[in-house]
């Protein structure tokens, strides 16, 4: 039985008003646990098609759709939100990969994470034992680990087993000993591809954070796309709101706070940068200096291509995997990433593909074959990256380029006009550092909660921070209803992975 996103008392009111700005998944998330809650719910999107980054187009033909943005999602399988809500149910089919993510390296070698954990283990020689005995714990505890992780961030563990599970972890594999932890290149390579999801410097405390997090998801619930694209989530989360007697308005820029103060709650899916926009003069001068001071981290250029043919991968096994990261050695992924995230190019930077056919054939037909790429980049670059995508993916794909039937590039800058929560293009909507990840967007206790009367921040720039989660949402829904409504919905269980 899934847990309710209602709550059991008192009556919900059903004379109230809420308006959220933003169709992301946490605005729609946060739609759906208020519009559920009895409240009248009004969903403001400036773009033509709300979802945010969940949304899915026909890009180059209309026989063959592409994710503009998230693809991947290895958050949305795990996620307290997602579980209660029941994707399934509401028609989403998450398919999941046998091999979760893949790295490859010189000489047409790849090391491979398999969903198995003794297969992914067996693939790294002298190094399995030591990447079972990192991981295996990991997916013993999953359910608190996901717990903390997709949290508000505010209270420590509730078991303490937990922290003594982690601090050693996050001690050896976001600290310079991370250099020590493997004798092969396979296994240290496999761990930092993750760890670069963090887009920072390497190695870091919140790399070794989020390394571990969807290092020890690839071995449980996986790293699933959406049947037919992303934007089957949004679709499902909009559905049910609109169940509920929800309404979404898109094409709609919020300019003024004040354009949607007559709602009793306004909940926004916005970056501090955005709100800024929207409510400064609002604001009183502490909160808004606090909210200028937040900072937004290293930028990704994306690079979309219709293939004739699937990617000719040199290690035949990539093919199979979802997500592929190409960045070289673990010495090298870590001088990448603190290079880019000093604002310095690189010729030769991080680069994830994502491929959906792998796990949904649907996505495919033979001559059209979707993929998409993104490449790290310095903050606000206006770079097109495609040159450098296509040259990364070249060096273990020979032949990558005569498949190439059409591309569509976009540069950090042209991401944020895409999307304006992502700052200079940085789609974690702020810095993931330790302090940021803890303190975001500013120092309070309720971080969702502004100074303003019944306004609330939903975005990814509020805990627990970036990913296809809901939880942002969730949390600053769950904190509107008590303190404005008196309604108190009970905290979400983590439901076992796997």
């Amino acid at each position: 039985m899934r847990p309710p996103l209602t709550p059991a008392s008192p009556t919900p009111r059903s004379d109230g008003t809420a308006a959220v700005i933003g169709s992301g998944p946490n605005g729609l998330a946060a739609a759906v646990v208020l519009a559920r809650a009895g409240l009248q719910v009004t969903v403001y999107e400036a773009a033509g098609q709300f979802g945010g980054g969940l949304r899915t187009v026909p890009l180059f033909e209309p026989d063959t759709v592409h994710d503009i943005c998230a693809a991947g999602h290895p958050m949305a399988a795990a996620s307290p939100f997602f579980q209660a809500f029941d994707l399934p149910a509401h028609g989403v089919r998450l398919l999941t990969p046998e091999l979760s993510y893949a790295h490859p390296l010189a000489a047409g070698r790849a090391a491979l994470a398999w969903r198995d954990l003794a297969a992914t283990a067996a693939g790294l020689g002298a190094d399995g034992p030591a990447w079972t005995r990192l991981m295996a714990p990991l997916m013993e505890h999953s359910r608190e680990l996901v717990g903390l992780m997709l949290s508000d961030l505010r209270r420590p563990p509730a078991d303490p087993a937990l922290a003594l599970l982690l601090a050693p972890r996050m001690l050896r594999h976001g600290t310079v000993l991370a250099h020590r932890q493997f004798r092969g290149e396979e296994a240290g390579a496999l761990l930092s591809g993750v760890a670069a999801h963090a887009f920072g410097r390497l190695p870091s405390p919140t790399g070794g954070a989020i390394a571990l997090l969807l290092g020890h998801l690839a071995h449980t619930s996986g790293w699933p796309v959406p049947e037919g694209g992303s934007a089957a989530i949004a679709r499902a989360l909009a559905d049910d709101l609109g169940a509920h007697g929800g309404k979404i308005h898109t094409g709609v820029r919020i300019d003024d706070l004040r354009e949607v103060r007559p709602a009793g709650i306004v909940l926004a899916d916005l970056g501090p940068r955005e709100f800024l926009r929207v409510a400064g003069p609002a604001l009183p001068p502490r909160y808004a200096a606090a909210l200028s001071a937040f900072r937004y981290g290293p930028a990704a250029a994306k690079t979309d291509f219709l293939l004739s043919e699937r990617v000719p991968w040199t290690h035949p096994d990539l093919a199979r995997a979802g997500t592929v990261h190409i960045g070289g050695t673990r010495a090298e992924v870590f001088a990448q990433e603190t290079r880019n995230a000093r604002g310095l190019a690189s010729e030769r930077p991080f680069v994830l593909v994502m491929d959906p056919v792998a796990a949904d054939p649907g996505r495919g037909r033979p001559g059209r074959y979707p993929l998409w790429a993104y490449a790290h980049v310095p903050h606000g670059s206006p770079a097109d990256a495609s040159a450098e995508i296509i040259a990364r993916i070249e060096e273990h794909a020979p032949g990558f380029r005569d498949t190439i039937t059409a591309q569509r590039s976009l540069n950090a800058q042209q991401l944020e006009a895409y999307n304006p929560n992502y700052a200079g293009g940085d789609i974690s909507a702020g810095a993931v550092t330790l302090r940021q990840s803890f303190l975001r967007p500013v120092a309070r206790w309720d971080p969702y909660r502004t100074p303003l009367p019944g306004v609330y921040l939903c975005s990814a720039a509020t805990p627990p921070g970036p990913g296809v989660h809901g939880m942002s949402g969730y949390l600053a829904a769950r904190s509107a209803l008590r303190r404005e409504l008196g309604i108190r919905i009970p905290r979400l269980p983590v439901p076992h992975a796997g």
